[in-house]
């Protein structure tokens, strides 16, 4: 009898969910009700005026007698979107449509606040390389009741969860570096309530400090810092406060906001001080989730596992995760055949800020890929099928509209308030007076953010970085490398390489009038790096190279890289297989050649192989 009541209310929770679902589907086209303006996305002069029956000349008027020239195709913003509304007498709403597609993404939770339940804080730690960070997980794990009963932390697992002395919940996710957390958020996947910042007394602010603060704030996390190695001789705090407050990060002791903890993990000292100060916070903000609801949530990581197939960790945000859930990753389906935790032990549930490992589904999906439980199978491979279609990468690729060339239209539309731009040179100098020229340039209505500068060649940090906050990078006396530059391709993130300040200013505010020169642009043939040095009295230096991309022509202009920072422009003298002379080396190829009026060549420089060419604006 029981058994035949458990069926029952199984069909009955899934009728629910089904019937949940489908309310919460809908197209919105856009339309006028009862004198409102109803519309989804942005709109063209055109469609708007063919939606309220109005002719295009009579709005192209209306913005022209502001002294604003548009035209037909012009897509609406959503000021002058209202601003059009409110002067042919309508009222104005926008809805939004939700997808089979888009379901998971725009899935309204509407709890009830009473059914709302405190969850544990998900902080992820972040600093320099070698400032302290994994030496600050591991001292936190020490003191976890939880793993002690199991045997420690299972690091692959990426995230886990400690219990304090105290009885409170913590759960530290472990990302594998900066741009995994920056990625995340670049696919829409909120994961981390507060980011501890670790840096070490003894060394200060360095880059992975300030590319780590950079994407914390990007992201919108408050942060905590935590000053490590406070027990080594020498230590000049007040060097370290003045640094960090130079990145906006001033103490509360000098009337700022950011809460500082200073300690030792190798000593154990402040992290009792720490874990009660990431509870304050927490509590501060209310982190609140209804456990008693189907799971939602986000993977950490995944992989495939011979034995078991597609494996991934998922962190539960919302709802309980119970073993036979069915559920939606993504594009993939599956079922939850097994729940562990991050030492391993198998569970049977997880709720809210839980991390587990999970594995039965049909493909392994990706980092910041979200999830859902549903309770009718067969609507939940009808959802996935219908998302496998979607192809992510080129979607956003589609979407990233900004770029140089379109940035006199988006100022004009007002689509656009700030041009973020991520700075990578070869000097500090050369970054402090590129940094302040860009500063100075005056576009009305528009502000220049550098959201980084920094030291060094372009990085896929720098490309995640601009992906996510939308910016495009300047690279002056830096190149990216190719599989660098393929990224940035791929994500549609522009990159402007420049060696004179001038032209890098003068191209952006000529962008910003609409009135690009035709330019002449480098594209890169081919990149080989040296692998040997061969020195001879009468040749000079001879370079023994393997070409990693691309094509290396006997006739063409190279420039040669040393840590993606350019330190000579010319041309080939020779290029050879062996002892014969040849036209040109191809991706996996040996060769030697030599430079014309450059022997200061060595091991692990870059050769790379360029033409220029004129296209017009």
């Amino acid at each position: 009898m029981s058994s035949q009541n458990n069926k029952q209310n199984k069909k009955t929770l899934a009728k629910k969910q089904r019937n949940r679902i489908k309310s919460q589907l809908k197209t919105v086209e856009a339309h006028v009700n009862e004198g409102v303006f109803v519309y989804d996305e942005a709109l063209t002069i055109a469609e708007f005026a063919q939606k309220i029956n109005k002719h295009v000349s009579e709005i192209i008027k209306y913005f022209f007698s502001k002294g604003i020239m548009l035209n037909q195709n012009t897509f609406l913003t959503e000021e002058q979107l209202g601003e059009l509304c409110l002067e042919f007498g309508l009222d104005f709403k926008r809805e939004k449509s939700v997808t089979h597609e888009n379901l998971i993404e725009s899935f309204e939770v509407n709890d009830d606040p009473a059914s709302l339940e405190k969850r544990p804080p998900i902080v992820t730690i972040m600093g320099h390389v070698d400032h302290g960070k994994t030496t600050l997980l591991d001292t936190i794990s020490n003191t976890n009741v939880v793993s002690k009963e199991h045997g420690g932390i299972t690091q692959h697992i990426g995230a886990y969860q400690i219990k304090t002395k105290h009885g409170e919940k913590i759960t530290f996710v472990d990302t594998p570096g900066h741009e995994a957390f920056t990625q995340m958020r670049a696919r829409g996947s909120a994961v981390t309530d507060i980011v501890v910042l670790v840096v070490a007394a003894d060394d200060g602010v360095m880059l992975q400090t300030k590319e780590a603060i950079d994407h914390a704030k990007a992201a919108g996390v408050p942060i905590i810092v935590f000053v490590n190695k406070m027990d080594k001789v020498g230590v000049n705090l007040d060097n370290i406060l003045m640094q960090l407050s130079q990145e906006e990060l001033t103490p509360e002791e000098w009337g700022g906001t950011t809460p500082y903890v200073k300690g030792s993990a190798k000593q154990k000292q402040g992290i009792d001080e720490l874990l009660d100060t990431i509870l304050l916070m927490a509590d501060l903000m209310e982190l609140k989730a209804n456990p008693n609801r189907f799971a939602l949530g986000t993977v950490l990581e995944s992989h495939l596992n011979r034995g078991l197939g597609p494996v991934a960790t998922l962190l539960v945000q919302s709802g309980t995760l119970n073993i036979k859930d069915a559920l939606v990753v993504g594009y993939t389906f599956g079922y939850v055949r097994d729940l562990s935790d991050e030492s391993g032990k198998k569970i049977k549930s997880a709720g809210p800020s839980t991390p587990v490992m999970i594995h039965g589904l049909n493909e392994v999906p990706n980092a910041g890929d979200r999830f859902m439980v549903f309770r009718d199978e067969k609507l939940a491979r009808e959802i996935a099928l219908k998302r496998k279609t979607i192809d992510t990468m080129n979607k956003r690729y589609k979407n990233q509209n900004f770029s140089l060339e379109s940035l006199s239209a988006q100022i004009n539309n007002g689509q656009l308030k700030q041009i973020n731009i991520i700075l990578k040179a070869d000097t500090q100098g050369t970054v402090e007076a590129v940094k302040a020229s860009l500063l100075k340039i005056n576009i009305p209505g528009v502000r220049i953010n550098v959201l980084r500068a920094t030291v060094g060649a372009i990085s896929e940090s720098d490309v995640t970085l601009g992906l996510a906050s939308q910016a495009f990078i300047v690279g002056f006396n830096v190149r990216p490398t190719a599989h660098v530059r393929k990224k940035a391709e791929d994500e549609g993130v522009p990159i402007r390489l420049h060696t004179i300040i001038y032209k890098l200013t003068e191209e952006i505010v000529a962008a910003a009038e609409g009135m690009l020169d035709p330019e002449m642009v480098e594209e890169v043939l081919g990149q080989a790096e040296v692998r040997q040095i061969f020195r001879h009295s009468d040749i000079g230096t001879i370079a023994g190279c393997y070409v990693t991309d691309g094509i290396i022509p006997r006739k063409s202009r190279v420039r040669v890289l040393r840590d993606g920072v350019i330190v000579y422009s010319g041309e080939l003298a020779s290029l050879k297989h062996v002892k014969d002379d040849i036209k040109e080396a191809k991706t996996g190829a040996e060769c030697g050649l030599t430079i014309k009026n450059y022997n200061d060549l060595k091991e692990q420089d870059v050769i790379e192989a360029y033409t220029e060419k004129v296209v017009t604006k």
